[in-house]
């Protein structure tokens, strides 16, 4: 096992997981659920194993056949646009509202 390997991984994905939809959705779930947050929490945790397993598993299936720097390009595009995508919605909202 690749401990440098899993330590990057565990702080890239741990600082990206940091406020974002799927934190604030457990965040008010835990909120809205007093007599079951142990559910809450075991829920969250299975579905960010399983989703972080597809990924793995679909990451390592497409890296057989697309070289990893049109991965890595596709991945840099998509986060792009999605960037420019959110950052218009968030300033159409200010001058709309």
């Amino acid at each position: 096992m690749d401990f440098k390997l899993m330590l990057t991984t565990f702080s890239m994905i741990f600082l990206a997981e940091l406020g974002d939809k799927t934190q604030v959705a457990t965040f008010c779930l835990s909120a809205d659920c007093e007599s079951s947050r142990i559910s809450v929490f075991i829920g969250s945790a299975v579905a960010l194993v399983i989703s972080a397993f597809i990924a793995t598993v679909l990451g390592e299936a497409v890296s057989r056949f697309v070289p990893q720097t049109y991965i890595k390009l596709a991945a840099g595009a998509f986060f792009i646009i999605f960037g420019v995508w959110t950052s218009y919605a968030a300033i159409r909202s200010i001058f709309i509202s």
